[in-house]
């Protein structure tokens, strides 16, 4: 698939800015609590934000502008603005410890960072041995010994002057979920999200200007940067936005409140919304579709899901390195426990530790071609050479293709077992844990007992009725043992109250990996 965007080239534009050209200046883009705002208004405030950023902070093109907000109206001010002015966006969790914004600002030697109040403590304790930090502003009404957002940018003109950007420019750096030691910035151009969006939002899903998103992941999250901002405002669609903490209470009432078109999810929620009680009463039938990644979506799950509420979830791939899903289940051609097919646009193969292309069937590394690949990893030379080559990014998962072109995931490589000289998937027995009847979430890991014999080790959150008990442990054994092949059953199983997560909504494997 040939897609062509001009040489001289913003994303902002793409994304944003075409749709006053296209007479969208008084359609409401954007819901926020009880506020509305317009095309009209989504304009303006960004060139506002430009405007602070560049006359009142200093920022030049290719400058990295740091922004740490929970999903408000600022954050997609601060975002576009940014863009349109050139400066290269960087985006994280709202929700860490001092440290990490102490890496983050060392990392991406980020001139301006535009935060909320709520962090002020915390950040202000990172900010103070900050080398290349020059202004912070922060969004709410106290701003300690920074600028105020609100202030600074309603001084600003609402007129913004576009950088002469090229489609090959620095964009924005996608942070990686940080599996192994500190995340990664993946360093994208100006025409990368942009092709992913002509391809998979466009073509793939069919988003248009008649739907209107809700997302449980956050938009410091590439996953949602996407599908709840970027795709909706690329075919002059909309979004609503919370700034609460995804909860499957709070899941419920928004989509009831603004009743939208898609919902983009994890496996994680999906189960939380089925477990809650009441939650067949509820009303989803707005929804087209729900979007899940982040982690393989159970067929035990997704079969309950769709007989509770009718909606088809279109499970998929994608990766910071890659910036969004290149591999899909589409409406009407779902294979269950399959994660699709390729992305038209995307060329894929499952490849052996020589690189050579494994035979139909077989499990191997997964690796994708596609002209949203990232540039590099900033700062990380010898890893970007593993993993880049020109638009191709040797993934670190694990997969198979079947003969009809469905892809099949098996787990993060670093996550495969080797029990009894074979691999095993933890996905494969977490499926098979999922259906028994005391499972209410659940987690498989390698664990050693001295011997330096690798075998899996389940958590197990129980569900309500079901006490953690020696007794139900043996029968959970047996139920796998009754259902996989033997070797896959798991040696020890731990009973726990909730399981790790982390800032994407994945199970923290390492965290379990340490107890």
């Amino acid at each position: 698939m040939n897609i062509e965007f001009p040489e001289r080239f913003n994303m902002a534009d793409y994304f944003l800015y075409h749709n006053v050209e296209a007479g969208r200046d008084g359609k409401v883009c954007l819901y926020f609590e009880d506020e509305q705002y317009t095309y009209g208004d989504a304009v303006s405030l960004s060139n506002r934000a430009g405007n602070a950023l560049v006359k009142e902070c200093g920022v030049r093109v290719e400058d990295r502008v740091l922004i740490v907000l929970p999903d408000c109206p600022e954050f997609a001010w601060t975002w576009f603005g940014a863009s349109r002015a050139g400066a290269v966006i960087t985006m994280v969790n709202p929700l860490l410890p001092a440290a990490d914004y102490v890496y983050y600002l060392e990392y991406t030697r980020a001139r301006v960072a535009v935060i909320h109040e709520s962090l002020l403590e915390t950040f202000t304790e990172a900010a103070r041995g900050a080398k290349h930090l020059r202004r912070v502003l922060v969004v709410g009404r106290e701003r300690g010994e920074f600028a105020s957002f609100a202030e600074v940018t309603a001084a600003m003109p609402d007129e913004l002057t576009p950088a002469d950007t090229h489609r090959d420019d620095i964009a924005i750096w996608l942070f990686t979920s940080g599996s192994t030691g500190h995340p990664k910035g993946a360093v994208h151009l100006h025409h990368d999200l942009p092709f992913n969006t002509e391809c998979y939002a466009k073509r793939v899903l069919g988003i248009n200007e008649n739907d209107l998103t809700v997302s449980v992941p956050k938009l410091f999250f590439g996953y949602a940067t996407g599908t709840n901002l970027l795709f909706p405002f690329a075919v002059g669609g909309a979004t609503a936005l919370f700034s609460e903490r995804s909860t499957p209470e709070k899941l419920f009432e928004v989509i009831e409140r603004f009743r939208p078109t898609i919902l983009t999810s994890v496996p994680t929620m999906i189960n939380g919304m089925l477990n809650l009680e009441g939650a067949a009463a509820r009303d989803l039938s707005s929804l087209r579709f729900c979007l899940s990644a982040g982690e393989a979506l159970p067929v035990e799950l997704y079969e309950r899901w769709v007989e509770t509420f009718g909606v088809e979830i279109l499970d998929g791939i994608g990766s910071a390195e890659m910036f969004h899903i290149y591999i899909t289940n589409r409406l009407g051609d779902v294979k269950p426990g399959s994660l699709g097919r390729i992305v038209e646009g995307y060329e894929a193969e499952v490849i052996d530790a020589e690189g050579r292309e494994v035979a139909t069937g077989e499990m191997g590394t997964l690796r994708v071609r596609g002209d949203s690949a990232a540039l590099c990893y900033w700062q990380a030379h010898e890893k970007s050479k593993e993993t880049f080559a020109g638009d191709s990014c040797t993934t670190g998962d694990q997969f198979h293709v079947d003969a009809e072109g469905y892809y099949w995931y098996h787990g993060r490589t670093d996550d495969m077992l080797k029990v009894s000289g074979v691999y095993v998937a933890p996905v494969e027995i977490e499926g098979c844990l999922l259906q028994h009847e005391a499972v209410l979430e659940c987690a498989v890991v390698g664990h050693d007992a001295g011997d330096r014999l690798v075998k899996p080790k389940a958590f197990i959150v129980p569900r309500e009725g079901f006490a953690p008990t020696d007794e139900l442990a043996a029968a959970i054994k047996e139920f796998v043992k009754t259902h996989l092949a033997l070797y896959k059953y798991p040696r020890w199983i731990e009973f726990v109250t909730s399981l790790p997560k982390n800032d994407r909504g994945k199970i923290d494997r390492k965290k379990l990996k340490d107890v």
